[in-house]
């Protein structure tokens, strides 16, 4: 039986692109050197300072689209759960200044973490550490918060208690800064399932 998560989340002002650690304030663009691979990235400060995004609240995750742009296929393990997932991005779109990106996951055999295996520390139960990279400009985007001080929350998908069994499917999203407008195509940065390569912005 193929079951769905639906999502909530409250999308509110959004500070830049996400902040990093330690840098509150700063938009989460980031520019990288080496961009050909995540292993030769070396990530730095934000450019410039936040800036605020304004868009519409919304009460529900944006609708996931029919058409599957993007995929990927792994073995994923995160705490004591392990499986075999499968990711498909059903929409990268740009509206205005920010990008929604949507997909979903898929747990085809033992049991999948989404619970917090794509926050960005343990206790994060969100798809915070998902991003977006553009290796052509270099530059990472982290996922929009509400705010700029220490309790901002991701503009993205609470995934708490999501530990999938097989046939299992979440659908998640995840709002960005939008890259600029002749960057056509991005790499998704999932967590627990790897880089997804040349996705299309619409």
């Amino acid at each position: 039986m193929r079951k769905t998560f639906a999502l909530v989340a409250a999308a509110v002002a959004l500070t830049g692109c996400g902040m990093l650690p330690g840098q509150q304030g700063l938009g989460g663009e980031e520019r990288q050197t080496a961009a050909t691979t995540l292993e030769q990235v070396e990530e730095t400060a934000a450019e410039t300072p936040a800036e605020t995004l304004a868009q519409t609240p919304a009460e529900s995750a944006p609708p996931q689209q029919d058409q599957v742009i993007a995929s990927r296929e792994t073995k994923v393990a995160s705490g004591a759960n392990h499986g075999t997932a499968r990711a498909e991005i059903t929409g990268l779109k740009r509206q205005g200044r920010t990008a929604t990106l949507s997909w979903t996951v898929t747990a085809l055999d033992g049991k999948v973490n989404v619970h917090n295996g794509m926050g960005s520390y343990t206790l994060d139960f969100t798809v915070s550490a998902v991003a977006l990279i553009d290796p052509v400009n270099a530059k990472r985007y982290r996922v929009a918060r509400n705010g700029a001080g220490q309790d901002a929350k991701c503009v993205c998908s609470h995934t708490q208690g999501q530990f999938l069994e097989q046939g299992e499917t979440s659908s998640l999203y995840a709002v960005f800064a939008a890259p600029p407008p002749d960057v056509t195509k991005v790499n998704v940065e999932l967590p627990m399932i790897g880089v997804i390569s040349d996705v299309p912005i619409s």
